[in-house]
């Protein structure tokens, strides 16, 4: 699978290891995906978190140690948790494989993220 110029320009800023894991897990993924967010400025986060649509001014995308995709089925964005589930047990599957950690944001409990894939705090602590 190729990313559409869009989804390597959100890429294009974030931490290197991240993408690594994303465009490893891009050679053969069992759904086709884009990337829809990477590095966010602070106006960018803060209309999110007015919006409703992120929960937090604390985000792993102000340091571009995010990303969020959105799966497609055919040229539509495909929403279906399960299928969200699907493509994350393939990435992190990918990052273990070359020894990078990678977090799912639909293993949390509250907020549920199933398009959200960060490095570990812990691991990768805030730089800019």
């Amino acid at each position: 699978m190729e990313f559409d110029k869009r989804s390597l320009a959100r890429l294009a800023q974030v931490h290197p290891d991240l993408r690594r894991v994303i465009f490893e897990a891009a050679h053969a993924p069992p759904l086709t995906f884009k990337i829809t967010s990477g590095l966010r400025t602070l106006a960018e986060q803060r209309e999110l978190v007015q919006s409703g649509a992120s929960t937090t001014m604390n985000s792993r995308h102000l340091t571009g140690h995010a990303v969020d995709v959105a799966i497609l089925i055919g040229s539509e964005v495909d929403w279906t948790f399960a299928n969200y589930r699907i493509l994350a047990d393939h990435i992190k599957a990918t990052a273990r494989a070359i020894s990078l950690p990678i977090e799912w944001g639909g293993d949390w409990k509250r907020p549920v993220d199933g398009p959200h894939f960060q490095l570990p705090w812990g691991i990768y602590p805030v730089t800019t």
